[in-house]
């Protein structure tokens, strides 16, 4: 049933408890264990276990006392006789509120009526934008929630998977809990794939044990040339890909295990930057990286602060494998986002600074929490909300960057107008073009994570009502829509020019168009080239529906070096 020692204990790992903190945790502890007495869960268990285990993830999670007290007191208003006013008057206000807050979320039930949904995700956006501890004390009663959910029934299974697997874990991954937001997506996948679960442990378990075999073999080797450079790595040990992941990656490659090179990995932690560095040069002295493979996440980490280095490489037996590499700090930071960052905090400056930074979603890491709380200030429409939510804040993401070097965080299948607009609505309302990777690209363009993008501007230029089929954030829509109801003109869809472009097969004459067209102050919308022939015919769509300035722009195209022949269309 648990132990207040244990708890205790737990918690000073992180920082030592004064005497009134450990009172605190003792007093909690009694309290929520009279207040449950003779309660069982569906699984059969005492249901103060369940307290006891979402105060025992947050002592992990190294959390303050009042958070491990509000995780052993989070079911008390709603399961026992005793109401938050009594929480309050045994606890003060800042663990009532905390509590409070976790019941509020607690109401929230993913299927239903779109208004209550998006009614209760505004609770929870109001919760992160005040006090994190909140939404960290209901992802820790989640978690355990899904771990005995073997003990509901079906169709309740099934709803609170999901809710887990598009809210809580997406949730906890922008939060830079990636440890947490993949053990929730493990734990909701066999409920909500329970067919493609068993395929992937039947065809997966072999793979793994196999794999892990080789990484030994692996280690024997890195081992010895790290010890020569005298470098003592804090350790070498193999990350195993989760099944959710793997089966999310496994969509991508037609189901084809042979494909992912991150079955198994093997993570060296190292003693400090420098040090990550000097591996990853002894890595790639010893066996040759795979070309893209790289990817340095400490130089540029990803938006929600996950910083490490990855590469694979032609390893033994010239099998691809991927090394990830990493201080202590970047890994427990990867393991658990926030909270270690509370962790360090309260460690470095005590309860003072956690009340001015931690609690609060000031810090830059979490810009987007305050973005979130304007953002949905401005959505009446519950459908929309809900859509945009999942879309804008807790879909797959990708990060592009700035010709400055700066990192726009982005849902998965954003294009170069969302970047735009997520820059600035001046620059998505003015956006004629953009270069990704220096070279022009269409604007509905989907944009990787690393892409280098430059948007071309051009100051009198409005936003096209062709953009809302293809861009992919909230912001971008209502920018655009914004500028239609400003100017009733530019809810036509415009005709559209095809370009014909008979052109010898030589280096750069598609960067040559493109710049032709872009210097025109023409957006592209598509460009499309057949494979390589002696005269290729290159086809480009562009927003053009000027008779007059489609004739000077052939002339311009005619211009170029290789170009033979040019024939265009409205479309």
């Amino acid at each position: 049933m648990g132990d207040v020692k244990e708890l205790i204990l737990k918690i000073n790992e992180a920082r030592p408890l004064n005497e009134e903190e450990s009172g605190l945790i003792e007093k909690a502890f009694g309290f929520s264990h009279i207040a449950h007495q003779g309660q069982k869960r569906k699984s059969g268990e005492p249901f103060f276990n369940h307290a006891y285990q979402t105060a025992l993830q947050l002592a992990e999670w190294r959390l303050d006392a009042s958070a491990v007290a509000a995780g052993l007191l989070h079911d008390v208003p709603e399961d026992t006789k005793f109401a938050i006013d009594d929480v309050k008057k045994e606890f003060g206000e800042e663990i009532a509120f905390l509590v409070d807050g976790v019941t509020k979320l607690g109401h929230l039930k993913y299927r239903g009526k779109e208004e209550a949904q998006a009614e209760n995700l505004r609770k929870m956006i109001l919760a992160l934008s005040k006090d994190l501890r909140v939404v960290l004390i209901k992802l820790a009663d989640r978690l355990h929630n899904m771990k005995t959910l073997f003990a509901l029934p079906p169709l309740k299974q099934k709803r609170i998977s999901l809710e887990t697997s598009e809210i809580y874990a997406p949730l906890a991954y922008r939060l830079g809990m990636q440890n947490l937001a993949g053990q929730l997506e493990d734990l909701a996948f066999p409920y909500l794939y329970p067919d493609k679960y068993q395929w992937l442990v039947k065809n997966v378990k072999e793979r793994y044990e196999e794999k892990e075999k080789y990484l030994e073999d692996v280690k024997k080797i890195i081992e010895p040339a790290l010890k020569e450079s005298n470098i003592a790595p804090i350790k070498i040990d193999s990350r195993v890909k989760r099944y959710s992941s793997l089966y999310k990656k496994l969509l991508r490659y037609d189901m084809n295990l042979e494909q992912i090179y991150d079955l198994v990995a093997l993570r060296i932690v190292a003693k400090n930057t420098e040090e990550c560095y000097a591996i990853l040069g002894i890595i790639h002295q010893l066996w040759p990286p795979l070309p893209g493979k790289i990817k340095d996440y400490i130089a540029m980490p990803k938006p929600n602060g996950y910083r490490s280095i990855h590469t694979t490489v032609f390893c033994l037996n010239n099998k691809p494998t991927e090394f990830q590499i990493r201080t202590p700090e970047m890994h427990d930071e990867a393991e658990n986002g926030i909270a270690a960052y509370w962790a360090y905090a309260e460690a470095k400056t005590g309860k003072q600074y956690r009340e001015k930074k931690a609690v609060f979603a000031d810090k830059k890491e979490l810009a987007w929490v305050n973005q979130l709380k304007e953002w949905q200030s401005g959505i009446a429409d519950s459908a929309e909300f809900l859509q945009s939510l999942k879309i804008d804040f807790l879909k797959d993401r990708i990060f592009a960057v700035t010709p400055k070097g700066g990192v726009i965080d982005l849902p998965s299948g954003s294009t170069p107008v969302d970047f735009a607009y997520a820059i600035h609505t001046e620059i998505g309302n003015q956006c004629i073009g953009a270069k990704v990777n220096d070279k022009i690209s269409p604007l509905d363009y989907r944009l990787q994570s690393g892409d280098l993008v430059e948007i071309l501007t051009q100051k009198s230029k409005k936003p096209s009502a062709s953009w809302l089929d293809f861009v992919k954030t909230n912001i971008a829509k209502k920018a655009v829509k914004g500028a239609m109801k400003e100017n009733p003109l530019l809810k036509k869809h415009p005709l559209r020019t095809e370009f014909r472009i008979t052109a010898e097969d030589r280096v750069g004459i598609l960067k040559d168009v493109s710049a032709a067209i872009s210097r025109s102050h023409i957006n592209i919308i598509s460009v499309n080239v057949p494979p390589a022939t002696h005269f290729p015919v290159i086809k480009i769509r562009c927003e053009l529906n000027n008779k007059e300035k489609t004739e000077r722009l052939v002339l311009k195209l005619k211009e170029i070096k290789g170009v033979k022949e040019i024939n265009y269309k409205l479309i």
